[in-house]
């Protein structure tokens, strides 16, 4: 299951590079018409799909070398997506290394929404944070609007920090080949306005889309109190939710319905995650230990009733398994 999959990796690296050159040519080709817009909704799909494929090299899922993940992933997230690897790869392994523990997993440190209770229970100083976290539920969803942009700017800011950065010279270059050469594109081939909507289109589309593909995989499971420690097989599994679902949600989602597989082994190639699924599957149930698995409709539920109720400022949110466990004896396997 951990053998490299090259022909998978290079069929997807060559089709999304010919997907990304196909859409760049039917910018050109098209011209300045609102027709475009359909185009930027086609490339925003391209450039997370890409970003995936990024994600996969970072994990060293794609290659044996170190070195072959890294290039490949910095040409893919930088130079294709504008993203930073680097900043990226050092926020994800900390998320990795500890999933919904407070004070060291980073994604659930958000800068307007509260993930926690803690959060919640804290006045924010901004009144528009504050209603945003009062109506989250509400606002969550439509936000991820802006989560493309959020992501440039998170990336260029961390470049632009002082402190060391790997590779930070090389990432600066490529990236500003790729934001930069695009916006001249854009501008060169429309008029302000279209030009305007075309980067409105696709960073948007891109964004929901990132957003939507990554907010069910941790979003509403469990939150470990800074404090506890847990054993590595428990903390990845009792914090991640897998997402069922037909063979092509693995493309729609990036692998990312296998999250508890991916976190148990982040370097297995993605197309193996659903193949070690039931094994994993089994193995929680003879030793009754909690494993989630739900639909795709049904954890974005899961995720609005979760931060509607931290927002509302719930103290009682979703009590970890483990610390359930020392107060009632046995785990349930749930799905």
């Amino acid at each position: 299951m951990l053998r490299r999959r090259y022909g998978y990796y290079w069929t997807r690296i060559i089709g999304l590079t010919a997907a990304l050159v196909g859409a760049v040519l039917a910018m050109i080709w098209i011209g300045n018409t609102w027709w475009q817009l359909a185009v930027a909704g086609a490339l925003a799909l391209v450039l997370a799909q890409i970003a995936f494929l990024g994600h996969d090299a970072a994990h060293r899922q794609i290659f044996s070398s170190g070195r072959w993940n890294d290039w490949t992933s910095m040409v893919l997230v930088n130079l294709m997506v504008g993203m930073s690897h680097g900043w990226w790869q050092r926020k994800h392994t900390k998320h990795h290394l500890s999933p919904n523990k407070i004070g060291t997993d980073p994604d659930i440190e958000l800068p307007i929404f509260a993930v926690t209770a803690e959060q919640s229970a804290r006045r924010h100083r901004s009144p528009i944070i504050r209603w945003l976290r009062g109506h989250q539920a509400l606002a969550f969803f439509p936000l991820l609007l802006l989560e493309g942009l959020s992501l440039h700017v998170s990336s260029i800011r961390r470049l632009a920090s002082p402190g060391k950065v790997k590779h930070r010279w090389a990432e600066l270059g490529q990236i500003s080949v790729r934001l930069i050469g695009y916006l001249v594109l854009v501008f060169w081939i429309f008029t302000p306005g279209l030009a305007f909507a075309f980067l409105g289109v696709q960073l948007g589309i891109f964004g929901f889309y990132m957003g939507m593909a990554f907010a069910p995989n941790h979003m509403g499971m469990p939150i470990v109190d800074a404090k506890s420690r847990l054993d590595f097989f428990s903390r990845q599994v009792m914090m991640s939710r897998n997402i069922k679902g037909p063979l092509i949600l693995d493309t729609a989602m990036g692998g990312l319905n296998f999250q508890i597989e991916h976190h148990l082994f982040p370097s297995m190639p993605r197309p193996n995650l659903r193949r070690i699924a039931p094994i994993i599957e089994s193995y929680c149930r003879e030793h009754n230990i909690v494993y989630t698995r739900t639909g795709l409709r049904a954890s974005y539920a899961r995720v609005a009733q979760y931060i509607n109720r931290v927002g509302l400022n719930n103290r009682d949110v979703f009590t970890c398994p483990l610390v359930q466990n020392r107060q009632t004896p046995g785990f349930s396997t749930s799905h």
